[in-house]
């Protein structure tokens, strides 16, 4: 555990637990005779403490004493002294407990339990956790114990802040006691006490103090998760709207797009309409956004989250403008106003209310009324090979597409504020480079890095525009691929982070985004849009910068080092995939696909899935016989035995209408497997370039 090899016991050591484990046998099973005839005698709490002192870990006999201490309190009625002796004797058990073990949830748990009854002395606890503290400083029990007692002696929060101090003083690597300075300093700057404030005053001399531990013993890390955490109060950014789609300036054909629509009807006119933030939010509806158009359009608009957190926020959401289908100049361009104004009721991760208002607009070409719509022609074999793609034929509606995507602007009046913060960070990463100008440090580099990113977060909020290129963009990736070196235990870590890097750099404006847009040869093969982004090749192991990629509908990924597509799932517009050559090694992997509604066609070929016998993300995967899971009975039953196999690959395609799927190259992909997933899509033309049917 921790690192620590575990030693073979002696000889003596076995003997020892067999007799250890035999009177443990023995009181055990005293104690459930005591147990299960709900006998509370002086007799059967001798017993159970016996038993606890034993084995602290021993949760079903805390619960014991719980029953026991209920009834003894009811037959003491309110006799002070009684009441008082029956929860002194618990504490003493507790106290017995955990001179055996100090890190017993349960007897943690049970002593909190005596102090809520509020018959026992704070000042005793307190006196007695000075002296567990001395034998373990950084017991994180024990100073979650003390919060606890704190708060119910309503010791003030300033006088906590300088206990973790002093406690700091005597062992910088203390990390329950810098853990502790965090969670008083976030009570004490949120609500704005005395002397801490303003905000960023507080933060500079915590940085300063924290300082002094980092270039103590630069290879302690205790110190430097609290920096860290400091950097993270630093750089918190309201959450802005960062993109959209249509993006604002733009000019949309709605006849282009109302195949993406997921109730698709004869005389539907939908157009997608994406908003994405800086971080997740919640509470997007139609009394925090408003769109108006010049065109008569349904306003009971729905807007649904995109892959939402355990908070149910979402950083991307989707919702349908439909425009009405009475007749209409086909050839009028109608404009549409979105605007999201100061509301507390959108709620960020963070705790932010949304105070800076978003404004945003594009226009749309409506189709005459008599123009009826289908799902689009037939999608025809999409061929990856590179011959069959060109850079010298973009066709400038697609271009108007890309130069518009990120003209998006937001006001804010936090300006001043971020240039602040941006300073402070600034003076940070000096003294970060003077620490490893001294000895070469992993934890050093790796907060350098992040220094880094942050300083170019802050400076463009500072000037208030974004999708800017990065200032130290060569420094970070050298970093990472000095940490992939130095530390190969985190390599895929740094090689995540070396890719999200890289990818924000390279789809930082229109000029270099361009260079991997190409123009699929065969046009008609696809129902409305052959502009391709290819970034194949570029050893890519994650995938970021989703928010500048809401308008692509055609996606090339293949060749990277792709293990996950966390993230995919907001490109809602996304008609054909190409994740082939990477190192995909299960379906779970796959997951956002699920909500990629518009896919028809997906190439997964040459990657992993199927090759390890135990899928650790598996059951990251909702299974069917998951309470959270969205399975239909019905469709479990009569999908056959092969579901009891295949289960995780139904929960990824039975929601999708795929018409060209290619998956040869997988361990998985043998002939019984192809031939469930004929059954599963039921639309499908093409099978690893097999036509059929």
């Amino acid at each position: 555990m921790h690192g620590r090899p575990r030693k073979a016991p002696t000889e003596e050591e076995q003997e020892a637990s067999v007799v250890k484990g035999a009177k443990l046998r023995s009181i055990q099973a005293k104690f459930f005779q005591f147990h299960h005839t709900n006998t509370y005698t002086k007799e059967a709490l001798e017993v159970n403490a016996k038993l606890l002192e034993m084995n602290p870990e021993f949760i079903t006999g805390w619960n014991y004493r719980k029953l026991a201490v209920q009834y003894h309190l009811e037959a003491a009625q309110s006799d002070e002294d009684s009441i008082k002796s029956i929860l002194d004797e618990e504490l003493k058990v507790v106290e017995s407990a955990l001179m055996t073990n100090f890190k017993s949830y349960g007897a943690w748990h049970h002593r909190k339990w005596v102090l809520n009854m509020g018959h026992s002395s704070t000042d005793r606890e307190l006196f007695l956790l000075k002296k567990f503290q001395k034998l373990d400083a950084r017991n994180f029990h024990a100073w979650n114990y003390r919060r606890f007692v704190t708060a119910l002696k309503n010791i003030p929060d300033e006088e906590e802040l300088q206990y973790t101090t002093d406690m700091i003083y005597e062992n910088f690597s203390n990390y329950s006691a810098w853990h502790n300075r965090s969670v008083l300093l976030s009570r004490l700057l949120k609500e704005e006490v005395e002397g801490y404030y303003p905000k960023e005053k507080v933060l500079t001399e915590e940085l300063e103090f924290v300082r002094n531990a980092l270039f103590t013993d630069p290879d302690d890390q205790s110190g430097w998760f609290y920096h860290l955490w400091l950097l993270d109060q630093t750089v918190k950014l309201e959450h802005l709207l960062v993109s959209s789609w249509p993006p604002n300036g733009s000019n949309v054909n709605v006849s282009d797009y109302c195949a993406l629509s997921p109730s698709l009807s004869s005389i539907s006119r939908t157009l997608p309409l994406i908003l994405c933030f800086s971080e997740a939010v919640g509470g997007i509806n139609s009394s925090t956004v408003s769109v108006v158009c010049e065109s008569n359009m349904d306003s009971n608009l729905i807007w649904t989250p995109i892959s939402v957190d355990k908070s149910g926020l979402a950083r991307t959401w989707l919702t349908y403008l439909t425009f009405s289908s009475e007749p209409m100049h086909p050839s009028r361009n109608y404009l549409v106003k979105v605007s999201i104004a100061n509301s507390e009721g959108i709620i960020s991760s963070a705790g932010f209310c949304c105070s800076n208002p978003s404004h945003m607009a594009f226009t749309v070409c409506l189709p005459s009324s008599n123009t009826e719509f289908d799902e689009g022609p037939d999608i025809e074999r999409i061929d990856w090979s590179e011959e069959n793609f060109s850079s010298n034929q973009l066709h400038s509606e697609n271009l108007g597409l890309i130069n518009s995507f990120n003209e998006l602007t937001i006001s804010g009046d936090n300006k001043k504020t971020y240039e602040t913060n941006a300073k402070i960070i600034a003076d940070e990463i000096d003294y970060c480079r003077e620490l490893l100008s001294e000895m070469d440090c992993k934890i050093g580099k790796l907060t350098l890095a992040r220094l880094l990113l942050a300083y170019d977060a802050l400076s463009s909020a500072s000037r208030g525009v974004q999708d800017q290129n990065m200032f130290q963009y060569k420094e970070i990736l050298e970093l990472y691929h000095d940490l992939m070196k130095l530390d190969p235990p985190h390599f895929q870590y740094y090689k995540d982070q070396y890719s999200l890097v890289f990818l924000k750099q390279e789809l930082a404006n229109e000029e270099s985004l361009l260079k991997y847009c190409y123009q699929y040869r065969d046009s008609t093969s696809l129902s409305n849009n052959s502009l391709c982004l290819c970034l194949r090749g570029l050893s890519l192991s994650q995938i970021g910068c989703i928010e500048r990629l809401l308008w692509v509908q055609m996606l090339d990924l293949s060749n990277n080092g792709i293990r996950s597509i966390e993230g995919l799932e907001s490109l809602q517009l996304l008609c054909c995939l190409n994740l082939s050559n990477n190192k995909i090694c299960s379906f779970s992997a796959l997951e956002p696909l699920r909500l990629l509604k518009s896919l028809k066609v997906l190439d997964i070929s040459h990657n992993e899935i199927g090759a390890h016998p135990i899928d650790t993300r598996r059951y990251l995967c909702a299974s069917p016989l998951s309470h959270t899971s969205d399975w239909k009975r019905e469709e479990f039953v009569v999908s056959g035995p092969e579901m009891t196999i295949y289960w995780d690959a139904f929960s990824i395609f039975s929601g999708l209408n795929l018409r060209q799927l290619s998956v040869t190259g997988n361990p998985i992909a043998d002939k019984k497997f192809k031939l469930f997933l004929c059954k599963l899509l039921p639309a499908m033309k093409w099978l690893d370039d097999e036509k059929l049917r």
